[in-house]
C-alpha cells in the first residue's frame, strides 16, 4: 500500500516563524511566518518534490512514520494520483507506451497523465491505476 502522507518537521526560526523540512525528501527545504503558513508551503514543496522526481525519472520514497515533534502532511490528491501512477508503472516495468497501449489511448495521452504541467482529471488516473491492477481508496481524517 503506498500512501503520500509524509513526516514533516516545523522548527521555529530564530528571526521568528517556522523552518520545515521532510527526512523523506532532503530537498524539502521551506518556511513560514505562522505555522498555518508553514503547514501550506510544506504541502507546495512536498507537491514540487515528488514532481521533479517524476520528470527526472528518480523514485519516490516510501513515507516514513512522524517521530516526535513531526507532523504528517499529505501531498494533494491529483500530485499522489500522479505518483501512484508512476511507482506502478516503474514496478511493472511499463513504459508511457506501453501504458497508452494497457489503457487504448494515444501516447500523448499517456505522457500528459505523468505531467505535473497538464490537469489529469482524477477518474482518468484511477482508471489507468485499476488498468494496471491497483485499487484506488481515499481516507479522510
Amino acid at each position: 500500500m503506498q500512501s503520500f502522507v509524509y513526516a514533516i518537521e516545523f522548527t521555529e526560526a530564530p528571526e521568528g516563524g517556522f523552518l520545515v523540512t521532510c527526512r523523506d525528501f532532503p530537498e524539502v527545504i521551506t518556511q513560514g511566518e505562522s505555522h498555518q503558513e508553514a503547514l501550506d508551503a510544506a504541502e507546495g514543496a512536498l507537491q514540487a518534490a515528488i514532481e521533479m522526481r517524476i520528470q527526472d525519472g528518480e523514485e519516490i520514497p516510501l513515507a516514513s512514520k512522524a517521530r516526535r515533534l513531526e507532523t504528517m502532511v499529505a501531498v494533494p490528491i491529483g500530485t499522489a494520483m500522479k505518483a501512484a501512477l508512476y511507482l506502478t508503472m516503474r514496478e511493472q516495468g511499463l513504459t508511457k507506451s506501453g501504458l497508452a497501449r494497457r489503457l487504448g489511448v494515444d501516447e500523448k495521452e499517456a505522457r500528459r497523465m505523468l505531467d505535473p504541467k497538464h490537469s489529469t482529471k482524477v477518474p482518468a488516473l484511477e482508471h489507468a491505476l485499476h488498468m494496471l491492477g491497483k485499487h484506488v481508496e481515499l481516507r479522510v481524517d
